[in-house]
């Protein structure tokens, strides 16, 4: 029964790492990469979708973003949406292709993108916790049923925290490499 509640609890806070992976994805750095365009919804037929959908999205050099629509009637769409979108860009089309120049990062927009990201390692150490939170409870609710004794509650508790601390290491450890990959110029 504790092993079924630490598995669980290690595969949410597993989920929680994952999910600060894909948040980050969508803080822009310098570079191109094609996921800083995965929020962005284009109005195809009427339903929004997401752009993977409709187009190619391609790193065409270490600054630019090529974006290929499936259909060419979608182009003034995927630009309207990436033009409306909160990251700031000015995509440039030329026939069937959007190309998109990711503009350089400012001290301010750096510093802007490191809080951004901050909030984010926050969000997924308190979902971290939350997990922790949850587990204790059952494995608390396992001895109050007399199902374990006091001495399997506290060591299944000491497990516990030692999954919350690796994660939450994990979290420290990606917000690193994310801010020195903010810093870079």
């Amino acid at each position: 029964m504790i092993e079924d509640i630490k598995k669980e609890a290690e595969g949410r806070m597993k989920k929680a790492l994952e999910a600060l992976g894909s948040n980050f994805n969508k803080i822009r750095t310098g570079r191109a990469h094609p996921s800083i365009l995965d929020g962005i919804q284009v109005s195809y037929y009427g339903s929004d979708t997401p752009l993977s959908q409709v187009a190619n999205v391609t790193v065409e050099d270490a600054r630019t973003l090529s974006v290929t629509p499936w259909e060419k009637n979608l182009v003034p769409e995927i630009e309207k949406a990436i033009m409306k979108s909160d990251l700031g860009l000015n995509p440039s089309t030329a026939g069937a292709v959007i190309r998109i120049p990711m503009p350089m990062l400012t001290e301010e927009t750096r510093k802007n993108f490191i809080k951004q990201a901050k909030g984010e390692a926050e969000s997924a150490r308190v979902s971290i916790r939350n997990n922790r939170r949850d587990a204790l409870a059952e494995v608390k609710a396992l001895v109050k049923d007399k199902e374990i004794s006091e001495d399997d509650e506290r060591r299944a508790a000491d497990e516990i925290q030692k999954l919350t601390d690796k994660y939450v290491a994990e979290v420290e450890k990606a917000l690193a490499a994310k801010e020195k990959d903010l810093m870079e110029i």
